[in-house]
């Protein structure tokens, strides 16, 4: 079954990061995906942009708005992912308790929606 971990976490943490501590950070990050890989669960994964650089896109009575940004009044922002596919839950909880920002942020588990099996 495939899992997606949803990586939050305060944005901030790496807008304020010194560019000399930069590498020293991501070498926990590369460890873990090749943790992943090595278990075989590993199906993707990316980073994301600040939330500065989004858009929200809503429909309201016919017309599509845009506003920047998700404006969301919370002190943790989505800021990245992983997809894995491991045999269950525990397994999937697993790898989220490993990401490196577990420890200043949180891990979303959400399973992936299997509509193989719904008729066309």
């Amino acid at each position: 079954m495939q899992y997606l971990l949803l990586i939050y976490e305060d944005q901030s943490y790496w807008q304020n990061l010194p560019p000399e501590q930069f590498p020293a950070e991501m070498k926990p990050w590369r460890e873990y995906a090749d943790w992943l890989r090595d278990k075989g669960w590993y199906v993707g994964g990316q980073a994301l942009e600040p939330t500065t650089s989004a858009v929200t896109v809503r429909e309201r009575e016919g017309k599509t708005l845009t506003t920047d940004g998700p404006f969301a009044e919370t002190k943790e922002q989505l800021g990245g992912y992983y997809l894995v596919e491991c045999d269950d839950v525990e397994k999937a909880v697993e790898a989220a308790a490993r990401i490196p920002s577990v420890v200043r942020g949180s891990i979303e588990v959400r399973p992936i929606m299997d509509f193989s099996q719904v008729p066309a």
